[in-house]
């Protein structure tokens, strides 16, 4: 149905034309199975050349050409990861992955606010589960750092168990895996990021990370609603493991940023350009209770400047995603180039250089 809808765009190869023009007149969910489609067929436009030699990063042992990725929850099948390399990702995260299919909540569950370049998710872990995306990813090359991110099942009646699973399964394939208790859309999940729980989660999984016959990086994604109080549980917990990173931030359940607007009211989690600050100021107080532990700047990002603010924040690299629903495929090169421009500017040879610059402005909630 898709597809035959779309037909004379994809033949004609526009996947520019589609996600800026076409999809945003569909309904969100089914626009962005478009553009898995369109992926799938091949139609990912492709840099023009390499990555600036400014960009190469190190991250938890991992060499990325550029620090920029896509967050999980664009490809949460795994169907489309080698595309979204070629199209220049310095990492792609797929997932997130529970042991058994699920179909997730309700349509409709995905909501756009245009006007504040927002997006409302309560997707619920909608994917085909372990055994299917574990099969379509075990002899596809992807050209960039694969992450998969794992969850838990909704009616599993033990999710540590659960993540239990996505390390066996996936510490030999994966280049790093994410564990993601921040999801405000699996009902007591985010519970798991309250110390005595956190401390049994992440015991468990990092054990079974060491069984595996290689030591597949490990981050772990908060949500940015967290408290200080919390936050301060968090780092020591983590000071206590031999967990690889962070990822801060997931989506919020708060609506500030977007009061008034269509569809606000609508539950789950929002991302998007509202949710920038929120997430940004987060990662920078994390950085400063965790020290030089990796950390993926994600929420918000939708240009080079607030690519470059995460970094200036703490973070090592980023990801993004709902700023693709708005700012179009284009964007990567944009934010790659604003990015090499800037690090030009300031005098550094690298990326890493300008990380941490500004963590306490950030911080306090100071900064512009």
């Amino acid at each position: 149905m898709i597809l035959s809808r779309l037909s004379p765009l994809l033949k004609l190869g526009a996947l520019r034309t589609l996600s800026r023009d076409t999809l945003l007149k569909l309904e969100p969910e089914t626009a962005h199975l478009a553009t898995i489609s369109a992926l799938r067929l091949g139609l990912a436009p492709r840099p023009d050349g390499p990555d600036a030699p400014e960009l190469a990063t190190e991250i938890a042992g991992l060499s990325l050409a550029n620090p920029v990725g896509i967050a999980a929850g664009f490809d949460k099948n795994a169907e489309v990861a080698r595309p979204l390399a070629e199209m220049g990702f310095g990492m792609v995260e797929i997932g997130t992955v529970t042991p058994r299919p699920q179909s997730g909540n309700p349509r409709p569950r995905l909501f756009r606010l245009p006007e504040a370049e927002g997006v409302i998710n309560r997707m619920g872990f909608n994917n085909d589960g372990h055994a299917a995306i574990f099969e379509r990813l075990k002899n596809n090359r992807v050209p960039a750092a694969l992450g998969v991110n794992i969850g838990a099942n909704k009616n599993s009646p033990d999710f540590v168990a659960d993540y239990v699973l996505g390390v066996t399964r996936f510490a030999e394939l994966a280049d790093y895996l994410t564990v993601n208790i921040s999801s405000p859309n699996t009902p007591g999940l985010r519970d798991l990021q309250t110390d005595e729980a956190l401390r049994r989660l992440l015991g468990a999984v990092l054990s079974t990370r060491s069984k595996a016959s290689v030591r597949v990086p490990v981050f772990l994604k908060l949500a940015p609603d967290l408290d200080e109080a919390a936050l301060d549980a968090i780092a020591a917990v983590v000071a206590e493991t031999d967990l690889d990173g962070l990822i801060v931030s997931n989506t919020t359940i708060g609506r500030d940023t977007v009061a008034g607007l269509a569809h606000s009211d609508e539950t789950g989690g929002l991302s998007g350009r509202p949710l920038f600050a929120l997430a940004t100021r987060r990662l920078a107080q994390m950085r400063q209770r965790v020290g030089e532990l990796p950390i993926i700047g994600v929420g918000g990002v939708h240009d080079a400047e607030t690519a470059y603010a995460k970094f200036e924040a703490g973070a090592n690299a980023i990801q993004l995603y709902s700023a693709l629903v708005f700012g179009g495929v284009d964007l990567l090169d944009d934010i790659k180039s604003g990015l090499t421009e800037r690090l030009r500017m300031a005098g550094h040879t690298s990326i890493a250089q300008c990380v941490g610059s500004r963590t306490d402005e950030w911080a306090a909630g100071t900064a512009n």
